[in-house]
């Protein structure tokens, strides 16, 4: 039975889109295959890890029929790639294997039967659901994601908070030593809803959204969130636990702030990072009026010193950074300056762009 027949990047796109959470090594191997269901024209392919769920569909059937199967995601995305970008590509079911063709290239690939394809239960009631333009989500998540942890005995960290409140949607990422606030507006007002979404699906979410107006509908139950945006669907489930409570670490009231421009403190943190070693990554600040010196050393007794010149008044203050935290901040923001403010050399200190409410990061010192 013929179920596909169109052009490779017809088929190439579906399967890029829903192939990035199929894991090579899993202890159940249907998860390292694609379900592909045909009804008429209409195909959908549909990919799980169990936690995680893509599905998305496109026009790309052959003839009337109705069949579903399972099959290598890997290998078939792989054999697609291979092919030459021009020409026709089907996709043949006979005899629990499926045949690619294309011109005079042909695959015979294993498949292994629809009905023991693990999909994920979808949940009966949402208690919310908020609709944002795709590149309003992918900023809000862009935003915090490099700090979330990763693989943290404290696995409610190794995600991202994303709260819904009022007429506001907030995410929070934090591994315990820095933490990252961003927030949009919103024209709809909710009640207050609190998940903690996994870091593979931000990550995926990430790399699946667009720099478009396009609208994202965004549903939350007590155990999944569903996301419906393009010809997508994605559901996840949600890492149980209670987060921090962001509102305690955000640092208020330091009098020592200075603006600074972003590129001229990137550029010379990267310079001073290339002088501390892979173990140890911290670089020293040192605060004085109009002027920052960042410096660097390592057990070779090498040592890198950069200054700044800033408008600074405050007090004299000798701290110490993971530098790799500073750079992360600094890669992800897009302005031309940033604001820090400082309590003392044991205290956190408070990242935020001017004039700018909406994003936070805290980052705690580090001893030198």
């Amino acid at each position: 039975m013929q179920l596909v027949k169109t052009q490779r990047d017809a088929l190439l796109r579906p399967l890029q889109i829903v192939s990035g959470i199929v894991e090579r090594r899993h202890t159940l191997p249907i998860l390292a295959n694609i379900l592909i269901r045909k009804d008429g024209e209409r195909v959908s392919f549909l990919s799980t890890d169990i936690e995680v769920q893509i599905t998305t569909h496109a026009q790309v059937g052959s003839g009337n029929d109705v069949a579903s199967t399972t099959v290598a995601a890997r290998k078939l995305l792989d054999i697609l790639r291979a092919l030459p970008d021009s020409g026709d590509v089907s996709l043949t079911l006979a005899n629990k294997r499926m045949t690619v063709q294309s011109g005079k290239s042909r695959f015979a690939l294993q498949t292994l039967a629809a009905e023991e394809f693990p999909t994920v239960a979808q949940a009966e009631q949402y208690n919310a659901k908020v609709t944002l333009p795709q590149k309003t989500l992918k900023h809000l998540f862009n935003m915090v994601h490099f700090s979330m942890a990763q693989q943290d005995i404290r696995y409610y960290l190794n995600g991202l908070l994303l709260v819904v409140d009022g007429k506001n949607v907030i995410a929070v990422a934090t591994d315990g030593h820095r933490l990252a606030f961003c927030q949009v507006a919103t024209e709809q007002e909710f009640p207050r809803q609190e998940v903690i979404i996994p870091r593979k699906t931000i990550i995926e979410l990430q790399r699946l959204l667009e720099e478009n107006d396009q609208p994202v509908d965004l549903e939350i139950a007590n155990n999944q969130v569903k996301l419906t945006f393009g010809d997508i669907e994605l559901i996840s489930k949600l890492v149980e636990g209670k987060f921090p409570d962001y509102t305690r670490v955000v640092p208020k009231g330091y009098k020592n702030n200075f603006t600074i421009g972003r590129d001229a403190l990137l550029r010379s943190l990267q310079r001073a990072a290339i002088m501390t070693s892979d173990k140890f990554k911290g670089v020293r600040c040192i605060m004085s009026p109009g002027s920052m010196k960042i410096s660097s050393t390592n057990a070779d007794q090498e040592e890198a010193v950069e200054e700044i010149e800033i408008d600074y008044g405050g007090d004299s203050v000798d701290i110490g950074f993971n530098v790799t935290y500073l750079l992360d901040v600094l890669n992800n923001l897009k302005g031309d300056s940033i604001n820090i403010a400082l309590g003392d050399a044991n205290s956190s200190a408070l990242i935020t762009v001017p004039d700018n409410p909406d994003f936070k990061y805290v980052v705690m010192p580090m001893r030198i």
